[in-house]
């Protein structure tokens, strides 16, 4: 056996719901760049639940669909408000929610192939009303009804501040959730695909890829990136605080990718509707501090920016709190889990990898009273 550290290289598996190859994302043979500039979410999530984009018919039956699935049951509204709101990471509530999803759910346990897409459509109808739901709750606020005539973008922003969104500011959303709707056998998508390999159900799938979203490693890095823009406070002091990270030998979040040599292509993306949303909303040094730290950072380290590093301005630019930056992700990701989930259920065979033994040799047993 060879053994490889993080599965690195490793090919695991066959899929036909996304690629990476020679730098370039696709979604089922469509270029991210594509669908970033064209496409919305809702019609992504069909793709790559069905592996064709939706006939409009199909899609506005899609729509009609998560937008009759997006209330919660009054019960975990409930659940919400017996939270230690003061302590609580929106992830841990996330996750939380959507296992206790599972229980007033009817077909939870049906592994049909109908009721699988049942759930699958009220899961990702459900994931913003969760996060938005919490997010008000924890303030002192009543939840927000969703509305049928809103897209799902729109929906997200409504629900979390009870107006209506500005265009731009839906069009800035709807590119953030197809950018993260899928990325081929990331860390929370393979987590998912080994719950269900065992034929768990769709509610556990989806809480096990939440638990791997929620690690810092993985999803959090944009809630780092504001956190690194506020401390740098002005323009001016990007240079001494990025450079006293480079000599300390310091991480920078998010710069750099696993799967990504000359760039993460859905960055240029976010960067764009950081520049957009910055000037709109009389706050360009979020903006200029951003491609500052990437001028230093990318020509000292050679490593250019993730999707997570633009990401933290656009959100904040809308107004989001910043420890909601990984729950949007999760929303958009759960498209992806989901199609995963589904995939994986169509040719199943239970994930079980080895792994190198490195302990002690063989030991004797030795009785209790005589050991030193």
């Amino acid at each position: 056996m060879t053994v490889t550290r993080g599965l690195e290289g490793v090919v695991a598996t066959t899929s036909s719901i996304s690629s990476i190859i020679d730098d370039t994302l696709t979604y089922v043979g469509f270029d991210i760049d594509d669908l970033a500039d064209n496409a919305s979410f809702e019609e992504v999530i069909y793709l790559l639940w069905h592996r064709t984009l939706p006939t409009g018919a199909q899609l506005e039956e899609l729509k009609q669909q998560l937008a009759s699935n997006m209330a919660l049951p009054e019960e975990v509204l409930a659940h919400f408000k017996m939270y230690p709101i003061d302590t609580v990471h929106p992830m841990a509530a996330l996750r939380t929610a959507v296992s206790l999803l599972g229980l007033y759910d009817e077909e939870a346990d049906q592994m049909d192939e109908e009721a699988n897409y049942r759930k699958a459509i009220r899961l990702q109808a459900k994931m913003p009303a969760i996060v938005t739901a919490f997010a008000r709750i924890r303030k002192g606020l009543e939840p927000i009804a969703p509305r049928e005539d809103l897209n799902f973008a729109a929906n997200f922003l409504y629900m979390l501040t009870g107006k209506d969104p500005e265009p731009v500011a839906v069009e800035a959303m709807n590119k953030a959730l197809v950018l993260h709707a899928d990325h081929e056998l990331n860390a929370s998508t393979f987590t998912a695909r080994v719950c269900v390999a065992t034929l768990s159900d769709v509610y556990s799938g989806v809480t096990a890829a939440i638990g791997a979203l929620k690690g810092p490693l993985h999803g959090g890095a944009n809630e780092a990136v504001m956190k690194m823009l506020k401390e740098i406070s002005t323009l001016e002091n990007v240079e001494p605080y990025i450079r006293q990270k480079l000599d300390n030998k310091e991480k920078i979040m998010g710069f750099g990718h696993r799967v990504y040599r000359q760039g993460d292509p859905r960055a240029k993306h976010l960067r764009e509707m950081s520049a957009k949303l910055t000037e709109l909303t009389g706050e360009p040094h979020w903006y200029q501090m951003s491609t500052r730290i990437e001028e230093i950072v990318t020509g000292e380290k050679k490593l250019p920016p993730n999707v997570d590093f633009y990401s933290a301005s656009v959100y904040h630019s809308l107004g989001i709190d910043h420890d909601l930056f990984t729950p949007i992700f999760a929303v958009s990701r759960v498209s992806g889990w989901l199609a995963h989930i589904l995939e994986q259920y169509e040719n199943n065979r239970l994930i079980r990898p080895r792994a190198e033994y490195n302990g002690p040799g063989k030991q004797d047993y030795v009785a209790v009273e005589l050991r030193g």
